[in-house]
């Protein structure tokens, strides 16, 4: 077997540069986009007191040594939600960060352990109006590297299109040919459906896991294909971090956006009740304790600002998965300029 190249081999790295070109286009083209909508670009800490309660996110885990002696554990933020979120209360009204985020057990053609999220927050907004910034940024990010079409194993799309809005339960009506209203909270009625489907289902399986399943091997592959796709009001169970939908609090007000089957952002009208996001952080920790054996703190001084935050909306995308597209790289590591050493599993 024939030992693999790192990527600062000169003939690996030709075989990127120009990815690498059109990554510091694309991002001067999103920088101006919020520029031109008033947007603070700031800078967030990436030590954090917790990386994240999300019951999947693992994180990686470090300590603080005082020069006095003594360590205090702190972990590499999966986000730079919390600390966004604090600027909010702080009084910032609309705030963007290229945020460098590390995430474990993650490593694929669309993950990378350490990666770009690109982050806003739009304070006294409707969640569409950071949907109409997502598709705003799809064209601005094509336009830039010429990108009259993007295309990512076999799929193809327009990213200049105007975007379809789909909900989950349409999108599991009509790509499952499953009820999703009708099987909320019944994890009998998701197996037997997923068994239909011929997704595999476990003993342990959860009905959120079961309802992922679905979700990447049934209906993500149909998403963004054409045209820019966003999947919006999942059920409640899955949006720790969202409100709830006024009229129907079975569904949040979370989205994601989808080109060419690849996610590229997950954005919410953001919850600002303390209270309810601990309940929802608590029983994230005691099903990640149960399943994983660990379980991340809750951040006390972020559930203290969410007392002062006002109503908001914010989105996470990908950078790199943009890039990736935009540019008609394969992969995420053809468009980071060093990547972890080890190469993708």
């Amino acid at each position: 077997m024939s030992e693999v190249s790192p990527f600062w081999a000169p003939h690996v790295y030709a075989d990127k540069r120009a990815f690498l070109k059109a990554r510091g286009k694309i991002a001067a083209a999103c920088r101006h986009y919020f520029d031109s909508q008033g947007f603070d670009e700031v800078e967030t800490a990436i030590l954090q007191v917790s990386p994240g309660n999300e019951t999947h996110l693992s994180a990686f885990a470090t300590e603080l040594l005082a020069p006095e002696g003594g360590a205090r554990p702190l972990f590499l933020h999966t986000s730079p939600e919390f600390a966004c979120k604090k600027l909010l209360a702080a009084g910032e009204e609309k705030i963007v960060t290229f945020a460098r985020c590390f995430r474990n057990r993650e490593r694929s053609a669309l993950h990378h352990p350490e990666f770009t999220m690109l982050e806003w927050y739009r304070a006294d907004a409707p969640y569409q109006t950071v949907m109409a910034d997502c598709a705003a940024l799809l064209q601005a990010a094509a336009a830039a590297v010429g990108a009259g079409a993007v295309a990512w194993r076999g799929r193809t799309a327009d990213p200049m299109a105007a975007p379809r809005t789909m909900t989950v339960a349409q999108a599991f009506a009509e790509y499952a040919g499953v009820d999703l209203m009708a099987a909320l909270d019944d994890r009998a009625a998701l197996a037997g459906a997923a068994e239909r489907l011929g997704v595999r289902v476990a003993a342990d399986d959860t009905w959120s896991d079961l309802f992922s399943k679905i979700v990447s091997e049934r209906i993500e592959p149909h998403l963004g294909i054409g045209r820019p796709t966003f999947l919006i009001e999942y059920p409640a169970a899955e949006a720790a971090l969202a409100r709830l939908k006024p009229g129907d609090p079975r569904v949040a007000e979370r989205f994601e956006l989808y080109l060419c089957g690849v996610e590229l952002a997950n954005g919410f009208g953001e919850l600002s009740d303390a209270d309810e996001q601990r309940r929802r952080f608590e029983l994230a920790m005691a099903h990640k304790k149960e399943r994983w054996g660990e379980a991340y703190p809750l951040d006390e001084d972020f559930l203290a600002a969410l007392h002062e935050m006002p109503e908001a909306s914010g989105v996470a995308l990908g950078f790199d998965r943009l890039v990736m597209l935009a540019a008609g790289a394969q992969s995420i590591e053809q468009v980071l300029w060093t990547p972890v050493a080890g190469g993708p599993s």
